[in-house]
């Protein structure tokens, strides 16, 4: 994906912190099964709440769609039901 997706209504009005955060995660080497993607996405939550950044539910949901670039439809798939499944729990 590239920088297009910070043109998404959910970063217009980003804190340069928040921003260069985002920037940087989205140029890691990201893992590519949901099994590797789940600890790498909290790990890098984590980074960010140190750093005292938040994110919403829809940039959160925007991170992962990042996160799902890398992997088999069929792990897009468990990502995607791992979603529902943490969404219908809220």
């Amino acid at each position: 994906m590239s920088n297009n997706i910070f043109q998404n209504p959910a970063f217009s009005n980003l804190s340069p912190e928040k921003l260069q955060f985002l920037m940087e995660f989205q140029n890691m080497q990201k893992p590519s099964s949901m099994k590797d993607a789940a600890p790498f996405f909290m790990q890098s939550m984590k980074q960010a709440q140190t750093k005292g950044i938040q994110f919403s539910n829809e940039e959160s949901s925007l991170l992962i769609e990042i996160l799902k670039q890398n992997m088999s439809p069929e792990e897009q798939k468990k990502a995607d039901m791992i979603m529902r499944m943490m969404q219908m729990r809220r």
